[in-house]
C-alpha cells in the first residue's frame, strides 16, 4: 500500500453539475475557498461545454476569473471540443481533461460522437493543449458498464487506453460513471493496464450508486493507482446516465484512507465543516454518510 495518496476533488464541476438549482458564482467560489482552506490541491472546477447541455457551468469563466491562486494549487477544467479548449485557454486554465467513453451509444449520448471520433478529438486537443502550456489528461468513462448496452469488455477499455496513450497524457483516469463495478473488476483492470501501459500514470472516478464505491477505491490503492476523484459530500454524477447518484464523497474516502495510514494532506475536521456548510447551501441533504455519523475517534484539526 503507497504512504500517499492524492485527491483530485471534483464537486465543484462534478458534483454541482445535477444540481437543479442554479448555483450562483459566488456560492461555488465559496466552496473552492473552503476545500482549499481543507488542504485539497488539485481541484476540478468547471466544465467549458455548451451552457444548454449542462447550465450549472454556464459561469465557467466566470468562476476561473474569481479563483485565488495560491502556490501548488492546480485548477482542472473539463473540455470535450477544441472550442472548449479554447475557452479554457482564454479563462487561464492550468490543467484539461477530457473524456473518451468505452460504449458508443452512451458516447453519442453524452458527447455527440461515437468512441473512435472522441479519441481523434483528444488526440487533437491534447496537442494543442500542450503547445499552449496545459496539462492534459483523459478520463475514460463508463469503463466498467454502460447503462444503455450493459458490460463493457475488459479488452475495449485496455484497446481505448492504448489508443488514448498516443495523445501523450500526464494521466489516464479509469471512470465507473454509472457506479456498477466491483472490486475485482478494478483489481484486474488496473493490473492489466499497468501491465500494457508501464510508466503511463493512473487515476479512478467511482461513484457509490450501488453502495461499492468505496471498496472499489480501495481495490484501486492496493492495484497501484495513487490518485482518486472524490466529490465533497459525494453529490453529483453524470446528467447523461438514467437514474445517475452521486459520487463517493471525499470526507467519507479521507476516513477510510487516514483510518488505513495512508496520508492525504487533506484535513478531516475541515472537511466536515465544509460538508455541513453545503447541506445548507444546497438547501438539500447529501449522500456523505461520515457528515452524518461523525468521525471516529474524534480527529484533531492540522
Amino acid at each position: 500500500m503507497p504512504q500517499r495518496v492524492d485527491i483530485l476533488e471534483v464537486g465543484p464541476r462534478d458534483g454541482l453539475q445535477l444540481e437543479t438549482q442554479t448555483i450562483a458564482t459566488d456560492v461555488k467560489l465559496a466552496l473552492i475557498e473552503r476545500l482549499l482552506r481543507a488542504g485539497l490541491r488539485r481541484i476540478e472546477v468547471a466544465s467549458f461545454v455548451h451552457p444548454g447541455k449542462v447550465p450549472q457551468m454556464a459561469d465557467a469563466e466566470a468562476v476561473f476569473a474569481g479563483l485565488p491562486r495560491p502556490d501548488g494549487v492546480v485548477f482542472t477544467g473539463l473540455v470535450l471540443n477544441r472550442r472548449g479548449l479554447d475557452r479554457a485557454i482564454a479563462a487561464g486554465c492550468q490543467e484539461i481533461g477530457m473524456v473518451v467513453v468505452a460504449s458508443e451509444t452512451f458516447s453519442q449520448r453524452n458527447q455527440g460522437m461515437g468512441t473512435d471520433d472522441a479519441i481523434r478529438s483528444w488526440l487533437e486537443i491534447a496537442a494543442a493543449a500542450r503547445l499552449a502550456g496545459l496539462r492534459a489528461q483523459v478520463t475514460i468513462s463508463a469503463a466498467f458498464g454502460c447503462p444503455f448496452e450493459g458490460e463493457v469488455a475488459l479488452e475495449r477499455v485496455l484497446d481505448i487506453a492504448r489508443s488514448v496513450v498516443a495523445g501523450q497524457p500526464a494521466e489516464i483516469c479509469f471512470a465507473d460513471t454509472i457506479g456498477v463495478a466491483v472490486p475485482t473488476q478494478v483489481r484486474t483492470l488496473i493490473a492489466q493496464a499497468r501491465r500494457r501501459l508501464p510508466g503511463v500514470p493512473l487515476r479512478c472516478h467511482f461513484h457509490n450508486t450501488r453502495n461499492t464505491g468505496y471498496a472499489n477505491a480501495y481495490a484501486a490503492i492496493e492495484a497501484g493507482v495513487q490518485t482518486l476523484d472524490a466529490s465533497i459530500g459525494g453529490i453529483g454524477g453524470c446528467p447523461f446516465a438514467p437514474a445517475a447518484t452521486g459520487n463517493i464523497a471525499t470526507e467519507d474516502l479521507l476516513y477510510q484512507l487516514d483510518r488505513s495510514g495512508i496520508e492525504t494532506g487533506v484535513s478531516l475536521p475541515r472537511l466536515l465543516e465544509t460538508a455541513a456548510w453545503l447541506e445548507t447551501a444546497l438547501a438539500h441533504p447529501i449522500p456523505g454518510m461520515l457528515s452524518k455519523a461523525g468521525s471516529f475517534p474524534r480527529t484533531a484539526a492540522r
